[in-house]
């Protein structure tokens, strides 16, 4: 555990399925403010892959894989006394929490017990405002859809990056997305959109007349996938490969929109 700084800045990647949003949140953490803290809630766990990560490797367990065990525990001979809270956030410091110069790492992980994700996720939502206080970014990478947002898995949102493809249903999550947080009480200081690499020119000019921060794209580059094929970390990419000087770009110009306003 990092000692204590001040609050911080929590940041959340969203969008449909195959935007790019792990992708987005593995190359930012290449230029936000290290240390930072990366929470992985998607259940493919894409973001710990992206980052060259094996966490079984690393002796890390995600969050599902540790509540299981402990509701196993308990349903065969009570397990530990402790309050499942109490539990889980030790686990979570001594297991569930992977440490690295940069970053350090949580994964929610893939459901293994029956029912929803209330448990996990009622943790994260008591877990997320704690850590904060111990590095100056937070950067949560969310599943595909909106359903994570209706969980309210995070309920006080810095920066909120949008990311787009070129499809009707992607530019319709824009409006679903302001009218879910605003009817379940979700509030961000900046909400930003962040365009694929299949956006083209007329198609990026749409995107700038929906009243909305849109702050570029996330260009086309043959080595993500060829990484992510590898199982290299998408951090070892050259410094001016494509995706990292258009990611750099965008939070460069969220840096410039915020510092205006």
């Amino acid at each position: 555990m990092r000692e204590q700084r001040n609050i911080g800045k929590k940041i959340v990647a969203t969008g449909r399925g195959g935007t790019g949003k792990s992708t987005f949140g593995a190359l930012a953490s290449r230029y936000l403010a290290a240390p930072m803290l990366l929470i992985d809630i998607d259940p493919d766990r894409s973001l710990a892959e992206m980052l060259g990560i094996d966490l079984e490797e690393e002796g890390v367990r995600t969050i599902s894989d540790a509540l299981y065990d402990i509701i196993e525990e308990r349903r065969s001979d009570g397990g530990n006394p402790m309050p499942l809270h109490d539990r889980m956030e030790y686990l979570l410091n001594r297991e569930c929490l992977y440490e690295g110069k940069r970053f350090d790492l949580i994964v929610l992980g893939t459901k293994l017990t029956e029912g929803c994700y209330c448990i996990p996720d009622d943790l994260i939502k008591t877990i997320i405002p704690k850590l904060a206080n111990h590095y100056p970014n937070v950067v949560i990478d969310s599943p595909a859809g909106l359903e994570h947002l209706n969980r309210k898995i995070v309920s006080d949102i810095d920066d909120l990056f949008v990311i787009l493809d070129p499809s009707s249903k992607s530019l319709k999550h824009i409006a679903r997305i302001k009218d879910i947080t605003r009817q379940i009480g979700i509030s961000y200081s900046h909400l930003y959109l962040v365009g694929n690499y299949r956006f083209d020119n007329r198609t990026e000019e749409y995107l700038e007349t929906t009243g909305e921060a849109y702050l570029g794209k996330i260009e086309y580059d043959a080595d993500v996938q060829g990484y992510n094929m590898a199982g290299r970390s998408l951090l070892d990419l050259p410094k001016n490969s494509p995706a990292s000087v258009s990611v750099r770009e965008v939070l460069a110009r969220a840096d410039e929109m915020m510092g205006s306003s």
